[in-house]
C-alpha cells in the first residue's frame, strides 16, 4: 500500500487577517458566494462582505441554515449556479465549513475556508461529515482536493465563546490517539492509503502542544486576548489536527462520536469535540493502556471541563439498550472504528462507554 499526505494549498493564521482579505482571496476569483449563518454574519460576516466589496469583489451572501446535509448544500448550489459565482467562502464553524467544501465540489469552483472558531479540525481536510436534516450522522463525503485557502483570524477566535476552543482541543487531542492505532494496525488513513511519517509526527506534535499550552490558551480566550499560547493551540486544533487526522486516519474516538448521534435528548446539546473527548477515553480503554496513561487524559479532560463521565454527557441513567444503539451506529461497515488494530463490536463499544464512566466516578 502506498503512503499519501494531503494538505490545503495555502494556510494563513494571524491576528487581524480578516481585515485585509484581498491579498489572500484575489487569486481565487472576483465573484464569491459567502456562506455563513446569521449570527456569524452579524459578528464578522457583514464587515468582511463590505471590505471585499470595497475591493471590487462581487459578493453574494447566502445564509447557512439547518445541517451540513445534502438537502442544504443542494439549495446553495442552485444559488451559486444562478449567480455564476467563481469561488465560495465558508465563514463560521464546522458544519458551515463542511457545507462550503461540499458546495464547492459540486460547483467545481475554488473554496476559501475562514473559521471563526477553533472548535474542530474540519477546515483543512478534503472531506465533510454529512448529516441528515434532523442531525443524525449520514456519511463522510470525500473530495478530489483540499481547500484552496484556509484563513484563520485569531482575533476573531479570541472573542468566540471559550467552550468552542475547549471543544476544539477535545477534537484535536483525539488525533494522535487515533493515528497511533491506525498505524499500529497497518490500516488506512482517510486518504485510503498508509499514513506517512510526516502525518504521524504532526499528530504527535499536536498532542504535545495541547498538553503544554491548552490551559494557557483557554485563559487567553477567557480574557478575549491573543497570546502565543492561543496561536499555538489554534494551529494545533486547526492545522496540525486537520493534517494529522486526514493523512494518519481516524479510529474509535470519532466513530463513537458518530454513534452518539443515534441518541436524542439532552446529550444532543454537547458539541462535537466534547463527545469526541469521551470517545478517546473509550478508545484508550479499548487499547488497554496502563492506568497511569489513562489517568493523564482523564486529568487533562477534567482540567478543561471536557467530559469524563456519562453525567458530563447528559446521559446519566442511560439504558444499556441505548448504549447498544450507539455501538451499532459506531460499528456500521463504513465507520472508522474498523481502522482499529483489532475487531471492535457494538457490544464492545457499549461496554467501554460504561466502563469509562464507572472508572472515573469511582477514581480517588
Amino acid at each position: 500500500m502506498a503512503r499519501e499526505f494531503a494538505s490545503p494549498a495555502h494556510y494563513v493564521q494571524g491576528k487581524g487577517v480578516f481585515k485585509d482579505p484581498k491579498k489572500y482571496l484575489e487569486p481565487l476569483g472576483k465573484s464569491p458566494l459567502l456562506l455563513c449563518d446569521n449570527v456569524v454574519y452579524k459578528i464578522v460576516g457583514q464587515e468582511l462582505k463590505e471590505t471585499l466589496e470595497s475591493e471590487k469583489f462581487t459578493v453574494k451572501r447566502v445564509s447557512f441554515v439547518g445541517e451540513a446535509s445534502d438537502e442544504e448544500t443542494a439549495r446553495v448550489v442552485g444559488i451559486g449556479q444562478e449567480h455564476q459565482n467563481d469561488f465560495i467562502i465558508g465563514l463560521g464553524g464546522g458544519k458551515t465549513l463542511d457545507s462550503a467544501k461540499n458546495i464547492a465540489d459540486k460547483l467545481q469552483i475554488p473554496v476559501a475556508i475562514l473559521p471563526t472558531v477553533a472548535s474542530t479540525d474540519a477546515p483543512c481536510s478534503a472531506l465533510s461529515v454529512m448529516y441528515t436534516p434532523d442531525g443524525k450522522f449520514k456519511n463522510y463525503a470525500f473530495y478530489s482536493k483540499n481547500p484552496d485557502l484556509v484563513l484563520v483570524d485569531t482575533e476573531v477566535v479570541s472573542h468566540a465563546p471559550v467552550r468552542m476552543l475547549i471543544s476544539g482541543i477535545g477534537d484535536a487531542m483525539a488525533t494522535n490517539i487515533e493515528a497511533q492505532d491506525v498505524a499500529r494496525g497497518y490500516n488506512k488513513s482517510m486518504l485510503g492509503e498508509s499514513p506517512t511519517l510526516a502525518s504521524l509526527a504532526i499528530a504527535q506534535t499536536c498532542a504535545d502542544n495541547l498538553f503544554k499550552h491548552g490551559a494557557q490558551a483557554v485563559a487567553a480566550v477567557r480574557g478575549q486576548v491573543v497570546t502565543s499560547s492561543l496561536e499555538t493551540v489554534v494551529e494545533s486544533n486547526t492545522l496540525l489536527s486537520g493534517l494529522g487526522f486526514e493523512s494518519s486516519g481516524l479510529a474509535a474516538a470519532h466513530a463513537i462520536y458518530d454513534g452518539f448521534t443515534a441518541l436524542t435528548g439532552e446529550s444532543e446539546k454537547l458539541m462535537h469535540g466534547e463527545k469526541v473527548a469521551y470517545g478517546y477515553l473509550c478508545e484508550l480503554m479499548l487499547d488497554n493502556v496502563p492506568e497511569e496513561e489513562f489517568d493523564k487524559f482523564v486529568d487533562f479532560n477534567q482540567s478543561l471541563g471536557l467530559p469524563t463521565t456519562l453525567k458530563d454527557l447528559n446521559l446519566e441513567g442511560v439504558s444499556y439498550d441505548d448504549l447498544l444503539k450507539v455501538g451499532k451506529q459506531a460499528t456500521i461497515p463504513t465507520e472508522t472504528i474498523h481502522q482499529m488494530p483489532f475487531e471492535v463490536s457494538a457490544e464492545d463499544v457499549a461496554n467501554v462507554i460504561v466502563a469509562v464512566d464507572k472508572y472515573v466516578t469511582n477514581r480517588k
